[in-house]
């Protein structure tokens, strides 16, 4: 790969042995995911005097649902997930995504988040459960779904329902794998007052106005 940038090796946070032995705890110590995961661990600190609970649409294992439920251990942390992979694509979605990809078993994430009796799996297709929680604020939200049609129907429901500081992370904003969620993020967010700010490691974030 001639045009691959590498990253300087002189990270100091590369050092941090308790976000390290999270990263060991999930696998991802090796991983391609540790900035990422860093960039979620260091997010949170902005919504910590935002009033309100967090989300995570699209789970996997829990690895970032760990940390928000760490960074906010006395709010309810609601993680959802068909834990049955992706959906099919649609929209302005490629291929790189196929109907189940992403699959992961429910009680892998249970025990991953044992620790925090406030998070909860809220399992089901995006968004057949957020009727449950429409009746509260939120002060940070990770969407992760990869795909366009989750995204809308995630971004549709939580925008909304953050209260004014509140954090909404799009893991999937940079990645050519996911033109459908950078699309309809844009198309979303183009009449409202939130600037996205990308980041170079391929995801976004908004900060509610």
């Amino acid at each position: 790969m001639p045009n691959y940038r590498m990253l300087w090796p002189q990270m100091a946070w590369w050092q941090d042995e308790e976000f390290n032995n999270f990263l060991r705890k999930f696998h991802e110590y090796g991983g391609y995911n540790s900035d990422r995961r860093w960039t979620i661990h260091q997010l949170c600190k902005l919504a910590k005097s935002v009033p309100g609970d967090t989300a995570e649409c699209g789970v996997l294992e829990g690895s970032s649902s760990y940390l928000i439920a760490r960074a906010f251990p006395d709010r309810s942390h609601f993680m959802f997930d068909s834990f049955e992979g992706c959906s099919a694509p649609s929209g302005h979605d490629n291929s790189f995504f196929a109907k189940h990809t992403l699959a992961c078993n429910e009680n892998v994430v249970r025990e991953n988040l044992r620790e925090f009796p406030n998070a909860y799996c809220m399992k089901g297709w995006i968004p057949d459960r957020f009727p449950e929680i429409a009746d509260r604020r939120f002060a940070f939200v990770h969407i992760d779904v990869q795909l366009e049609q989750p995204t809308v129907d995630s971004l549709s429901f939580f925008y909304p329902r953050m209260n004014p500081g509140g954090i909404i992370v799009f893991d999937d904003y940079g990645f050519t794998t996911c033109p459908g969620a950078r699309y309809c993020i844009d198309h979303f967010m183009k009449d409202k007052p939130e600037p996205i700010v990308e980041l170079p490691i391929g995801c976004a974030f908004i900060v509610k106005v």
